[in-house]
């Protein structure tokens, strides 16, 4: 509640009372009280802070001012301290109790340790300091050897808390210092005894004391505790120790007559039990084959450590002979290794070895090792699970005959240089059906676990798995080969992983392929397999391939592989090929028939003559006449075009044959007979140029001169009409070629059937210069006739 009371110059104003919890506004009520002031009153229905500022404002005329603050505090009683405990230091003889505080109440706390002696006034023995919860009483507060009333007192706003009450005697809480190991020996005789001296502190040595001793070997995991000694002794015997081997023992002690503290354990001290010779049997196995050469045995042995309770001592060596010791007498040793395996030729059928292991104290009895053959019934089934990071179980089912024993090896895969000589162990319980293995198993590699049952007479035939301690992902993913391609099809191929890579079983194989659009397909492959064919692919595109590893813990991508599929598949392109090589043959087998019928190479090959390089192109002179001679009445379309001149000649000595008539008998002359140039027309486009072989005065007969002319186009070409043609011939009135009439009849001379030509008589000569519309007339001038004579024209 808060009053106001109006001062001077605010009774004209209307006065406010407004209220704030820290920061934040609260609604209070206002009214009008006696003489004139204004009262509010706040309430606060939930006050879940533990600590708040309430101010109260005055506002006025608009404006407001802080008139009044008052500070809230919310919390709980003080909770009951617990766990009271006391020690007391022998050194100074002061008393440190400390406790454990209850729940924080969020109020200013007093803590003090209060105690009461007997028939005294309770008294503060100390408060703590630094907020811990700990003090220590002084030796003038305390009685010793009698008992004293303790306890934690705890007060705030709301009330007071008190402990338990402890009641002590100061002398029964005292810690003692822990005494002093002084000596520690064998008892002789290979007993396994020992005995241990100790001394205590001179500030307890009136005390009577109960202390304890405890030791332990460098492979035990705990402490052995030897209870119950009495600290005045100050020696005592324990035995079941083990020989030839290293302990550490410590020891401490407490006053006997009250259930105190122990004093702190004693500096350690070091000890090593004599030895004795080893004891008991090994546990070996072995391997053997006959040698190719000589006919020896060649031997694998193996064997285990003798136990440290049986090896009583550091093992020397190990000793294998033939025969077993007789009489004191020691056998001549076949293997004499510090090692736990051997390897030794023995005679052939050697059935029986002989090990033992020797320390600085003597050899052990002998153990006789039957090699026996192995050929008994195997397990009816075996399996393997990890049983952690480095170790694995086996299971396996018993088979039907009741074995003796079980042998279980194991082998790293890929298998280790020089074989693991420790990855074997023997159960020699025959009725058990699983073993834990761990020595050399490390995680992500691969063991084959073989078992094999031992008989009395024989040793069964093994039977084999593989497993892993722990498996991931593969180490990387195998390298994807492309070992054919089509157009729809693509065969990939890869090698399979190491096995020292795959990190554990692989489940399978996932291909995956995208091609440009990212269309991405996959498939998933066995195990087993090493090749997969990807089909339904688009003809002519790329696609980038690449291959997924997977274990039962994880899964490793490949590299990719880019690929491109063809446009034709291997038959398509043998059809394409064949049906080229066949369209080739007939081709040839076409060209072959050309060549071989003339009349389909003239169909599609005429020849034509080349009269360029013929003997009758030689006769044409150099310069012919600029313009021809023009034959009135006749109109010809173009000039005559030679495509062929062929000159024969006839060999000395040979007739030619007679047409028709008998060959006139002329005396030989002197001077041969000019030969006569003939023309004669075929079809159109053709002429023929002959000179026949003419008798001379002399009865000799002169070259034949022969002469093809093509004048016209060829096939295809517009039909031209025929031309005029002259025979020439000289004064001789032999017939030429054997025909009198001066053409045949379907060639008939356009001369015929018109006059002369003007200028031209019908009997006598042609004009001299009426060869030059017919240039090849102009090669026939021979022996430097420069004139026709005896021209006709028909």
């Amino acid at each position: 509640m808060a009053k106001s009371e109006l001062c001077r110059g605010l009774e004209q104003g209307k006065v406010r009372i407004t209220w704030m919890l820290d920061n934040e506004p609260m609604a209070g009520s206002q009214r009008r009280g006696a003489g004139g002031s204004e009262v509010s009153n706040l309430t606060l229905p939930q006050f879940n802070r533990t600590q708040a500022r309430l101010w109260c404002w005055v506002e006025w005329n608009g404006t407001k001012q802080r008139v009044g603050v008052a500070e809230i505090r919310a919390g709980y009683p003080p909770a009951k301290p617990f766990n009271l405990s006391c020690i007391l230091n022998l050194s100074d003889y002061a008393l440190t109790c400390q406790w454990e505080p209850g729940a924080d109440s969020h109020l200013p706390t007093s803590v003090a340790l209060k105690f009461a002696r007997s028939r005294a006034l309770v008294e503060t023995g100390c408060t703590p300091q630094g907020g811990h919860n700990r003090c220590t009483v002084p030796r003038q507060l305390l009685q010793l050897y009698r008992q004293m009333e303790l306890w934690v007192s705890a007060t705030n706003a709301l009330g007071t808390a008190e402990s338990e009450h402890l009641c002590i005697d100061p002398m029964d809480v005292a810690q003692l210092d822990p005494p002093a190991l002084q000596s520690i020996q064998s008892i002789p005789f290979q007993s396994d005894c020992v005995t241990v001296a100790w001394e205590v502190a001179r500030s307890h040595a009136h005390m009577e004391l109960l202390c304890e001793l405890r030791y332990r070997a460098p492979e035990d995991a705990a402490w052995a505790l030897v209870t119950g000694i009495p600290g005045q002794a100050r020696t005592a015997q324990h035995c079941g120790f083990l020989f030839g081997t290293p302990y550490r023992f410590q020891m401490r002690c407490r006053r006997s007559s009250a259930q105190g503290y122990w004093s702190d354990w004693s500096p350690g001290r070091n000890y090593t039990t004599h030895e004795k010779a080893p004891a008991g049997t090994l546990d070996a196995w072995w391997s053997a084959r006959p040698a190719e050469a000589d006919g020896q045995l060649e031997v694998q042995l193996r064997w285990k450590a003798p136990r440290r309770r049986e090896a009583n001592g550091r093992v020397l060596g190990y000793r294998v002979t033939l025969s077993p010791r007789r009489r004191g007498r020691d056998p001549p040793a076949i293997c004499n290794t510090t090692c736990t395996q051997c390897n030794f030729s023995a005679p052939a059928g050697t059935t029986r070895v002989y090990l033992s292991a020797y320390n600085a104290a003597g050899e052990s009895a002998a153990t006789e090792v039957v090699l026996l053959e192995r050929k008994g019934q195997p397990l009816a089934g075996l399996r393997a699970v990890p049983g952690g990071e480095h170790s694995l179980w086996v299971h396996w089912e018993s088979p039907l005959a009741p074995p003796a024993a079980y042998v279980l090896e194991w082998q790293r895969v890929p298998v280790e240089p020089g074989g693991c000589s420790a990855c074997w162990q023997m159960e020699h319980d025959g009725a058990t059906t699983a073993a834990l293995i761990h020595d050399g198993i490390e995680p992500f590699q691969r063991y084959n676990i073989s078992v094999y049952p031992l008989y009395s007479d024989a040793i069964g035939v093994p039977v084999h798995t593989a497993a892993y301690s722990k498996q991931k992902a593969p180490s990387f993913a195998p390298k994807l080969h492309l070992k054919s391609i089509s157009k729809s099809d693509a065969e990939l191929c890869w090698e399979p992983l190491p096995v020292e890579m795959q990190n554990g079983f692989i489940i399978g194989y996932t291909i995956f392929w995208a091609n440009s659009t990212a269309e991405v397909s996959s498939a998933a492959v066995g195990p087993s397999l090493s090749s997969f064919v990807i089909q339904e692919l688009k003809p002519s595109t790329l696609y980038k391939v690449h291959i997924m590893a997977s274990t039962a813990a994880g899964s490793t991508n490949g590299t990719s592989l880019t690929l491109v599929t063809m446009a034709l598949d291997d038959i398509e392109i043998q059809f394409l090929f064949l049906t080229l090589g066949l369209v080739f043959v007939l081709l040839i087998l076409l060209l072959i028939c050309f060549q071989k019928n003339g009349r389909v190479k003239q169909q599609f090959w005429p020849s034509v003559p080349d009269p360029a390089n013929s003997s009758l192109g030689k006769w044409v002179p150099a310069e012919l006449p600029q313009e021809p001679l023009q034959v009135p009445g006749v109109r010809e379309p173009s000039l005559a075009t030679i495509s062929t001149v062929t000159v024969l000649e006839r060999a000395a000595g040979k007739q030619p044959p007679s047409r028709g008539k008998e060959p006139t008998t002329e005396p030989t002359g002197t001077f041969p007979v000019q030969p006569q140039p003939y023309v004669q027309q075929e079809r159109p486009g053709t002429a023929w140029a002959t000179m026949e072989p003419q008798r001379g005065r002399s009865g000799s007969r002169e070259p034949v001169q022969y002469a093809r002319v093509v004048g016209a186009g060829y096939k295809g070409q517009q039909h031209v009409p025929p031309r005029l043609y002259l025979r020439c011939g000289s004064s001789s009135s032999q017939p030429l070629l054997g025909d009198p009439s001066p053409s045949p009849q379907p060639y008939e001379n356009l001369w015929f059937h018109g006059a002369a030509p003007q200028g031209c008589p019908g009997d006598g000569g042609c004009p001299e210069e009426l060869p030059a519309t017919f240039p090849l007339l102009q090669g026939l001038r021979i022996g430097g006739a420069e004139e026709l004579q005896d021209c006709r024209v028909f």
